[in-house]
């Protein structure tokens, strides 16, 4: 008997956990079976993908269904059905039970919940041909639950080359977020750490780019967290590894910790969701906010930690103006990536069952987005969705970091700046065109016209743009002056620099030191607000070729002041 389990994933990186614990399931309880595992994307030609599952006339097909590509694997179903009509279909996943309930039951069997818990009736209908229409398990309901990592070896030259790679150390959730599946049951269930360390030991073993934890809080316990971070910290390797995090479950061990991991290596998504206090007790998320931002903050700062925030649109009890609120509380946190997500009524959740109590409208298809509720119009939940659209395009880059922490540590009224931004990107057309760092670079340079510190955020502008890497000024940064053009200040520079400068360049090096470098003048004031000097005067930076260690890999920079060329200049 031939199985096809198949996985669409969003991209060709990506990979699917679930496909490598169903194969085992299915080896262990039918060890007769030939399994084939397919990883494809929902990018790929749809016509080739029905081509590639209907190949070799599997006796069975079996799909992971989320609510991201669920309109395709039903779309597939259907059509497999009318070219391999004695082929069985079994779905499972979190979107299985819809797209059960949206098909006949002759199309396909629903499988609801996790593999390991499915009774043996499935693997013995399974056998002999007469599977029922649904069956179901609970891992977290189980009485002698095991967990183990589904990956062999083979597995990571064969299935996951080139992939992101998948781990959980833990299964199920502390929180009960009204909004998302995981909420469905109580209880979490964690691996021993022994076990953690021998999986991963052996998963690093095969160098992956990326490992990313699902599990859905990872610092639920904070010692356990730190210990597991220990042990990767301790192995050489590059790998990048991503957890999801709570923001409020911090130790001061950890923070210490965490002041040695590497630059790049960790990358944390925080879910805060809110900063309205009645919005998240409404769906069940109750954070210390006070102790959650003041933590992020301290994240910020250690600098080696990219941190990806997220915050939800559309959720009980948040107007227009608490939404702002909680936007800007968390840009004030300096957080690298701002995610502000439409809030999903995915089925199954308690919020989609209260949907009615909410005033919710919503789509009816996936991913079931919201549209308005009793505390947003559709008008005001459409404004909102653009104002978040603008502020990812901006701000989820490393185009103008200066920018952004120049209107924090000002106190800049943010929300009503993104909102100005945002009429300009509207009046212009921006989302529909590619957004370059140049075009948006020109959008703020109109915007911060007639400002009174409009110059210097001019200044900024250009800062940010030649730490980029670019050896031009656009045209809405050029200087003015003759005098200041970047050809002049570079040939002043040539005629005033000595034979050589301590650290920088010597004797030899010099000539081709000044001509790898872009040199722009600024003012004192604006070298103060980079933190670059703090004397007041004047100073040109020589922008390099060479990338700083840092999370934005920015150009280095040296800082030689006219008056003291030989003393004052510093890498940055």
């Amino acid at each position: 008997m031939q199985i096809k389990i198949v996985a669409l994933n969003a991209r060709f990186t990506h990979s699917c956990l679930a496909l490598f614990h169903v194969r085992n399931e299915l080896e262990k309880k039918c060890p007769g079976m030939e399994i084939e595992l397919c990883q494809l994307t929902i990018n790929d030609s749809y016509y080739e993908t029905l081509l590639r599952l209907s190949h070799g006339d599997p006796d069975y097909i079996f799909f992971s269904a989320a609510v991201w590509n669920s309109d395709r694997v039903e779309q597939l179903i259907h059509d497999l059905k009318g070219c391999l009509p004695d082929c069985g279909v079994v779905v499972g996943g979190p979107q299985a039970v819809v797209i059960g309930r949206n098909l006949s039951p002759a199309s396909c069997t629903v499988v609801s919940g996790d593999m390991e818990a499915v009774c043996d009736t499935f693997y013995r209908d399974l056998e002999t041909r007469t599977l029922q229409p649904l069956y179901g398990g609970s891992f977290l309901q189980m009485q002698d639950r095991v967990l183990l990592s589904p990956y062999r070896e083979e597995d990571f030259s064969l299935h996951l080359r080139n992939r992101n790679i998948y781990y959980e150390s833990s299964r199920g959730c502390p929180f009960s977020c009204s909004y998302c599946l995981s909420s469905a049951e109580k209880g979490v269930y964690h691996k021993e750490l022994g076990q953690v360390q021998q999986e991963l030991a052996q998963i690093l073993r095969h160098r992956p780019a990326t490992l990313r934890f699902v599990d859905r809080t990872f610092n639920d316990r904070p010692e356990r967290a730190l210990a597991i971070w220990k042990f990767l910290v301790g192995i050489e390797s590059e790998t990048l590894f991503h957890f999801e995090i709570t923001p409020d479950r911090f130790t001061e061990e950890m923070f210490v910790f965490l002041q040695s991991v590497p630059v790049g290596r960790f990358q944390f998504e925080i879910g805060v969701q809110s900063t309205h206090y009645h919005t998240l007790q409404a769906v069940g998320r109750m954070v210390d906010l006070a102790s959650a931002l003041q933590n992020i903050k301290r994240l910020v700062l250690l600098g080696s930690i990219h941190l990806h925030v997220d915050l939800i649109l559309g959720l009980p009890y948040e107007t227009k103006e608490d939404f702002y609120r909680s936007f800007a509380e968390l840009f004030a946190t300096g957080a690298h990536y701002l995610q502000m997500g439409l809030l999903k009524l995915l089925p199954g959740t308690a919020i989609s069952r209260d949907a009615e109590s909410c005033s919710y409208v919503s789509c009816k298809q996936p991913p079931y987005a919201v549209l308005a509720n009793h505390w947003l119009g559709h008008a005001a939940l459409r404004e909102l969705y653009w104002f978040c659209e603008c502020v990812e395009k901006f701000v989820n880059n490393r185009y103008f970091p200066s920018l952004w922490e120049y209107l924090r540590r000002k106190g800049e009224d943010v929300a009503s700046f993104f909102q100005e931004l945002l009429r300009i990107c509207q009046k212009d057309n921006f989302f529909a065109l590619a957004a370059t760092q140049e075009f948006m670079g020109q959008l703020l340079s109109w915007l911060i016209q007639g400002r009174e510190d409009g110059p210097l955020l001019l200044e900024i502008l250009r800062y940010d743009w030649l730490r980029c890497g670019h050896r031009f000024l656009p045209s809405y940064l050029q200087v003015e002056l003759e005098e200041e053009q970047p050809l002049v200040v570079r040939n002043e520079l040539y005629q005033q620099a000595g034979s050589e400068l301590a650290g920088v360049f010597d004797q030899g090096s010099r000539k081709q030191f000044l001509k790898k470098g872009f040199c722009l003048r600024f003012s004192g004031q604006c070298l103060s607000e980079l933190g670059l000097t703090q004397d007041g005067e004047r100073a040109v930076i020589i922008f390099l070729p060479e990338r700083e260690v840092s999370l934005y890999r920015l150009n280095k920079t040296v800082v030689v002041t006219s008056s003291k060329i030989h003393k004052s200049c510093q890498l940055k």
